[in-house]
């Protein structure tokens, strides 16, 4: 199963296409995957890739991977639900602080019940928290 568009492009921006694609890919399987078992849903990615991308995940901390035989295979830490309520959550103390502690129950009942109704609204909430990072770090457009 895919994510729905509009979520596996917020996901993108945070981890890149193949990454998202491969967050997806093992979301679906109940059992951890190998690159092996991975593979063949990639056509047209190469093996070294999905190798690199799945190492890549794992040192991020979105992955944990143990060894099976001579290979490594990997799973989510969390359900994609989870995994978006961190960064929900990390998002916030990037825009309040301190506060943001005092704040997360709140706005995390804010964010799931957003995203449960209207995907549309939390894009939106997403973009202006990363452009409230943007100007808190003084980049320019």
């Amino acid at each position: 199963m895919r994510l729905p568009a509009r979520r596996a492009h917020d996901l993108e921006n945070l981890f890149g296409a193949l990454e998202t694609r491969v967050l997806d890919a093992l979301w679906k399987h109940s059992s951890p995957q190998s690159v092996r078992d991975l593979h063949p849903e990639f056509a047209g990615v190469a093996y070294t890739t999905l190798m690199t991308t799945l190492d890549r995940l794992h040192r991020k901390g979105v992955l944990d991977r143990e060894k099976a035989g001579r290979a490594f295979v990997y799973r989510p830490r969390q359900t994609r639900e989870a995994l978006l309520s961190g960064l929900a959550g990390d998002a916030l103390e990037a825009v309040f602080g301190r506060r943001a502690s005092e704040l997360k129950p709140i706005l995390s009942f804010f964010v799931e019940t957003v995203s449960r109704e209207d995907h549309e609204s939390l894009a939106a909430l997403e973009k202006l928290v990363a452009e409230r990072r943007k100007a808190a770090r003084g980049d320019r457009p």
